[in-house]
């Protein structure tokens, strides 16, 4: 895939959410609905917050109309489909994922209720839609669309870190992961970089393989999207702090904990407009009537107390161009 694909394939994927988003929610059900969410926690809490904002804002409320049943697996581990189970067990108007694994697990225990995912980098190679119009199942929800975005994630931490040739990747064993690697590997060929690849399934191996890298062994690290990276993100953020290096993350709320600079979505944002989703479906609109969505926004967002600790200037022009900066 080349770097300016993502430019042509996102105006037409963004035209069905504006649509969407356009389309007047209807009035909650004077009935309290039932909602379920499977979550990895975490570091993707806010995206929960957002969640119960959006629906707040939609005049759902908890314990009056709303039975909001949140099951938080803290991480992505072995007992995940047990708990999409015992979810669907409950029986919930609609089950809300966070993530790609929670989605498949979701997906696996039930072919019948309505799913809402969000956060789900690249629902289409996930094999969880066929394409973004129509699900043609019982899903619908909110790409985060990070396969695609990093080819262009390659590119900025080129542009603020020009001088990085080796760029540590740390790959989940997910399959978001491995779709956002491979279209990073595409750009850095072409950047002339090369991707310095450790696959870990754990946070003993990520502590492991950053442990037996040497300082210098790397120029820069690339945060390859993942429940698992996303969950442990502070070890990147420390180890690129030692080294004096640059941290390419996908999300700002990781540039506010220390990450150099970070291109994509927002937590809160996401969880808000996922909400709105799921007020479609509450309203009685099949899943697979409702395209997939993605990011209402994308921030580009620049540390510039990190950038100082590293010794690295962002140009005037990313500084421009940033949506948010962190001094």
């Amino acid at each position: 895939m080349r770097p300016q694909t993502w430019r042509t394939a996102l105006p037409c994927v963004g035209a069905l959410a504006m649509l969407l988003v356009a389309t007047l929610h209807a009035a909650p059900p004077a009935r309290t609905v039932k909602v379920a969410v499977l979550t990895p926690g975490l570091g993707f809490g806010e995206v929960l917050a957002g969640f119960r904002e959006g629906l707040g804002q939609l005049g759902y409320r908890e314990n009056v109309n709303l039975s909001l049943l949140v099951e938080d697996t803290k991480g992505t581990g072995s007992d995940v489909k047990a708990q999409a189970q015992a979810l669907v067990a409950a029986k919930p108007d609609v089950l809300v994922t966070v993530g790609t694994s929670h989605t498949v697990a979701a997906r696996t225990a039930t072919s019948t209720i309505p799913i809402v995912f969000t956060w789900v980098g690249d629902p289409v190679r996930s094999g969880l839609v066929p394409n973004y119009a129509s699900s043609g199942n019982n899903l619908t929800g909110v790409s985060v669309y990070s396969g695609p975005l990093s080819g262009k994630r390659l590119e900025i931490l080129k542009e603020i870190a020009p001088d990085a040739r080796r760029v540590l990747c740390l790959v989940a064993k997910e399959s978001i992961a491995e779709i956002s690697f491979n279209v990073a590997q595409r750009t850095a060929d072409q950047l002339g970089m090369t991707l310095i690849r450790r696959d870990v399934t754990s946070r003993d191996d990520i502590t492991r393989e950053l442990g037996a890298l040497p300082k210098g062994a790397f120029d820069a690290i690339f945060h390859v999207p993942s429940g698992l990276l996303s969950a442990h993100i502070n070890l990147l953020i420390q180890r690129a702090r030692e080294d004096k290096v640059a941290l390419m993350a996908h999300e700002d709320e990781m540039v506010a904990s220390g990450a150099l600079i970070s291109y994509g979505a927002n937590y809160r944002r996401m969880g808000q407009q996922t909400a709105r989703v799921v007020d479609r479906v509450l309203a009685g609109m099949a899943p697979a009537e409702i395209p997939i969505q993605i990011p209402d926004k994308l921030v580009l967002a620049i540390n510039l107390v990190t950038a100082r600790t590293i010794g690295l200037k962002p140009s005037l022009t990313l500084l421009e161009r940033a949506e948010r900066i962190v001094e």
